[in-house]
């Protein structure tokens, strides 16, 4: 009878990876054996090496794919049964259903749907319908939904999505919080490698580069502010997502070849690249919880950002940055000049934003209220129920 209680981690891209790092480590140290499943990848791999994971990979598609994703449904249900963990948590849409789906089969005891976000949020028609429908039987699915901010919570009850018994949020929220001591003010010579001339002002994003995460509206409102602030760049930190908000190959060679614009493509640690910007803004559509902002505020920078589902939980307005209509791209114009035009505004708002992720979301904190509720998991030991149908080979 294994002695150590086996906890199995999912989630659909290998990129998505990077939101588990200091997770598996938390939980190992609180006397877990720790699996990640996930799409096959590099960050994997090193997610493993560097965290003593057992790894295993399973091909998903982030896309509607129905026979892909019926194998691929099997192959976890499989995984599951042949390792018999104690405690499953899935996130991301697809690995959240078709982990969650795969763990009731095999009667996993204890099963948690970590939620990161609603992807039904920005969609309409049909195709909102499936996706209301997918969240629902992942939630049915699970014991417990964990979500990661308090107005995700809201808006997953506001939608009927599972019962207010299922739903549970940690803390303030997040499911990783901000290593504040790698997120400091610190000085940097980037600017000077990005081509960008001292003394200009740098308005900076980190992410997804894709229509859901504000991007053309950002890009919008920034060539505006340059008829009167010519003066001023725009630095963009991370990928050009192909998902399908992905942004279309004309507006992205305009991004691409713009004299104030810079674009790193994706980079592995943000925190060289929050130190040469004077504000981070994240015109997002929806969100679970943006790490992006905490760790912007951790750096002392001040934020401006919008009041959809997740993000307003990670701003106080007036306080650590503004908070903005999502999709106004006047508003969001308006908000960039006033913080542009008044430095003392942006250095006490960066100083607070600091001071506030420092209280609410330090990482180690976030991390052993996540170890310590799986370890008081583990406590309501139901038996372990057979699996449904016939064991995987």
């Amino acid at each position: 009878m294994r002695k150590t209680p086996h906890i199995v981690l999912g989630v659909t891209s290998a990129q998505t990876c990077l939101v588990l790092k200091g997770r598996v480590r938390a939980l190992r140290a609180a006397g877990f054996f720790v699996t990640v499943i996930s799409s096959p990848g590099s960050l994997l791999d090193e997610l493993a090496r560097a965290e003593g994971a057992e790894r295993v990979e399973v091909s998903m598609r982030r896309a509607v794919a129905p026979l892909s994703d019926l194998c691929s449904l099997v192959q976890i249900w499989r995984i599951l049964c042949k390792l018999q963990p104690d405690i499953v948590e899935f996130s991301t849409p697809k690995a959240g259903l078709l982990g969650m789906l795969a763990a009731w089969l095999a009667r996993v005891p204890r099963r948690v749907y970590l939620l990161r976000g609603l992807k039904l949020e920005t969609a309409s028609g049909a195709k909102r319908k499936l996706l209301v429908c997918v969240e629902r039987l992942a939630m049915a699915c699970a014991q417990t939904v964990m979500c990661n901010s308090a107005s995700l919570a809201t808006e997953t009850l506001a939608l009927r999505l599972t019962s207010g018994r299922k739903v549970k949020i940690l803390g303030a929220g997040s499911a990783i919080g901000v290593d504040c001591e790698h997120y400091s003010p610190k000085e940097t010579d980037l600017r000077a490698e990005l081509g960008i001339p001292d003394g200009a002002m740098v308005v900076g994003f980190t992410g997804r580069l894709t229509h859901d995460k504000g991007v053309p509206l950002l890009f919008e409102a920034f060539e505006d502010i340059r008829e009167s602030q010519p003066g001023v760049y725009l630095l963009l930190v991370g990928w050009w997502d192909e998902a399908e908000d992905a942004i279309d190959s004309a507006l992205r060679e305009k991004i691409l070849r713009h004299s104030n614009v810079r674009c790193t493509g994706f980079v592995r640690d943000v925190a060289p690249y929050l130190r040469a910007m004077d504000i981070f803004a994240l015109p997002t559509r929806r969100e679970g919880l943006p790490n992006a902002i905490l760790e912007a505020s951790a750096t002392a920078l001040p934020i401006v950002t919008t009041d959809a589902t997740g993000a307003r939980d990670a701003v106080v307005h007036g306080l650590t940055g503004l908070m903005v209509p999502a999709g106004s791209s006047s508003a969001l114009q308006e908000a960039l000049l006033k913080l542009l035009y008044a430095p003392q505004l942006r250095e006490r708002m960066g100083r607070e934003g600091r001071r506030w992720v420092q209280r609410n979301f330090e990482r180690r904190h976030v991390l052993a209220r996540n170890a310590h509720f799986y370890r008081d998991l583990l406590r309501q030991d139901p038996e372990r129920p057979q699996p449904r149908s016939v064991a995987a080979d």
